[in-house]
């Protein structure tokens, strides 16, 4: 690539705030079938770039005018950003033609030489191909996955970010077609519609971001919405009413704490776990290793454990710490639970980042009343381990953090971080 390689808003807050934007000059796929939101997530991106100041190469099947009202329902005004030429729209017409003929696949290549021989005209910083559905029947699929590999090469050698979109597949066919193109790309995005039954005025489904290349945050789902003037979106309150539920007492009686008595849920955004079971956990945590030994890029594990004692007196279980920790973090860190230690990759790797974590973690305790707390945190202590060149792979690490050999003074009180 001509600069060096860096992230930038992709245009959909899901991957912004879990993979943090989309690599510069890196390429993507959106898949998903019709009514599912692909063109409207198409024009997000497109949108992010042109109010960026960066030109969007912009090919489309839709009328000029069809494009402008779907652009609208995003309070999107395409054409001024035309008018600027910060948005370039190319109608591309469907081949036909070509699947009359006895060997198409010569005449579609010439659809993949097309995009190649526009971008060089344009030299935009971004591009959307809306959609490639009709040019990718290939007779002969290898040809067809060398195609479409020297066109996205072709691309990412002029540091242009791309996005093809691509139709869920029907058949065994394009199911080939799809999982044989979608292997060259840096990441995918699959939209699965879900039919309401008239339960909700919004249609939506859910969606997942899943990394080839890069993005060593992981692969991460969730429900979305297409909303007027935010279009695809995973930031929404669920339609549920607020409820009320008893909480059981979790001091012993024999303090005089105050008992927490009724807790109300109010409605509230569409959360995603980042929690991981230990294999997945472990296959991060080395791609997190391996992107510190290419760019030096710091991170800590960071071991919660709570003694046994403070689940026998009723005080605090495993699950409430987890949830507490849970609640704690950032998206883009990852947990683990092991026995009874919750294991944090901590990305951002400096101390007042695990001071805050654990400020965090005492202010989301099951109850807020100072004499429970200051009672309570003599049950959790801390294990802070900084990556250095020491560790190669993961196990190395985890082996660490969990060895029963560390000594009882290598685990600090939760207090000592919060004063």
């Amino acid at each position: 690539m001509v600069h060096g390689i860096r992230k930038i808003p992709s245009g959909f807050n899901f991957i912004d705030k879990n993979w943090g934007g989309i690599y510069r000059g890196g390429s993507y796929m959106l898949i998903g079938p019709r009514k599912s939101g692909r063109t409207l997530l198409g024009l997000q991106m497109a949108m992010e770039s042109a109010k960026s100041s960066d030109v969007c190469l912009y090919f489309t099947l839709m009328r000029p005018k069809d494009l402008m009202i779907q652009a609208a329902s995003l309070n999107f005004d395409i054409q001024t950003y035309m008018n600027q030429n910060l948005i370039i729209v190319v109608r591309v017409a469907q081949p036909i033609e070509a699947y009359e003929m006895y060997n198409p696949d010569d005449y579609l290549v010439e659809y993949f030489n097309d995009i190649i021989t526009v971008v060089d005209d344009y030299r935009p910083s971004r591009i959307i191909f809306d959609e490639i559905t009709p040019f990718v029947g290939f007779k002969n699929l290898d040809y067809l996955e060398h195609t479409f590999l020297r066109t996205i090469e072709n691309i990412e050698d002029r540091d242009i970010t791309s996005l093809f979109i691509i139709g869920e597949p029907a058949t065994q066919k394009t199911h080939e077609i799809v999982e044989g193109l979608s292997q060259y790309v840096t990441g995918k995005i699959i939209l699965k519609k879900e039919s309401n039954n008239g339960r909700d005025r919004y249609q939506g489904g859910f969606v997942t971001i899943s990394p080839n290349v890069g993005h060593t945050e992981g692969e991460f789902t969730s429900e979305y919405r297409i909303e007027p003037n935010k279009g695809v979106t995973t930031e929404f309150t669920l339609d549920r009413p607020t409820i009320t539920i008893e909480e059981p007492p979790m001091i012993p009686k024999i303090r005089n704490f105050s008992k927490p008595t009724k807790v109300d849920i109010p409605n509230e955004p569409y959360a995603f776990s980042n929690i991981y079971n230990y294999n997945d956990f472990l296959l991060i945590l080395n791609n997190q290793i391996a992107l510190y030994k290419s760019t030096g890029q710091q991170f800590n594990l960071v071991s919660i454990k709570l003694e046994p004692t403070a689940q026998m007196r009723g005080l605090l279980t495993i699950n409430q710490l987890q949830n507490a920790v849970r609640q704690s973090t950032s998206k883009k860190d990852k947990i683990c639970v092991v026995d009874n230690k919750i294991i944090v990759l901590l990305l951002r790797g400096n101390l007042k980042s695990i001071i805050d974590l654990m400020t965090n973690v005492a202010n989301n305790l099951p109850s807020k009343d100072p004499s429970y707390v200051s009672a309570i945190l003599d049950f959790i202590s801390i294990y802070n381990l900084e990556v250095d060149e020491r560790f190669e792979n993961a196990e190395m690490m985890m082996e660490t953090v969990l060895s029963s050999e560390l000594a009882t003074s290598a685990y600090q009180p939760l207090n000592k971080y919060i004063g």
